[in-house]
């Protein structure tokens, strides 16, 4: 279950209007490791025409949101070694389109200072561009 401002966001019809996705921060409670990232609702998905038809068909497909806890390696260990029950799972932003879900998922993990912090940050990355590494 994902929250938002203490509110519980549990459908689709529990989404603001508009949004395509939103930033979050998934908190592993025994550690209190945190990983934020962001996830969007729903994907474009492009079809081939009907037969006798020139254009594409065009669909769209709700995303895995309710169910996903970020695509972090250590993340995904820590949830199948124990359960659901020791993640706390908190929507940050909400974002109208993706350009603005980026930036502010990028905004969030250079405000946090996530890679001079791998000890209180799964992160281990941002946008597969600077590494722990580059803080030094």
């Amino acid at each position: 279950m994902w929250k938002y401002k203490n509110k519980k966001i549990e459908s689709i019809e529990d989404v603001p209007e508009g949004a395509v996705g939103f930033v979050y921060e998934i908190t592993h409670i025994p550690s209190g490791k945190k990983y934020i990232g962001k996830k969007v609702l729903v994907h474009r998905r492009t079809k081939p025409p009907l037969k006798g038809y020139k254009r594409k068909r065009v669909t769209y497909v709700e995303s895995d949101w309710k169910t996903y806890y970020g695509s972090s390696d250590e993340v995904k260990q820590l949830l199948t070694e124990s359960s659901e029950s020791k993640f706390k799972r908190e929507i940050l932003h909400f974002c109208d389109n993706k350009k603005t879900l980026s930036y502010l998922e990028t905004k969030e993990l250079f405000n946090r200072s996530v890679l001079e912090n791998q000890d209180k940050y799964f992160n281990k990355n941002i946008q597969g561009k600077w590494y722990p590494k580059d803080t030094q």
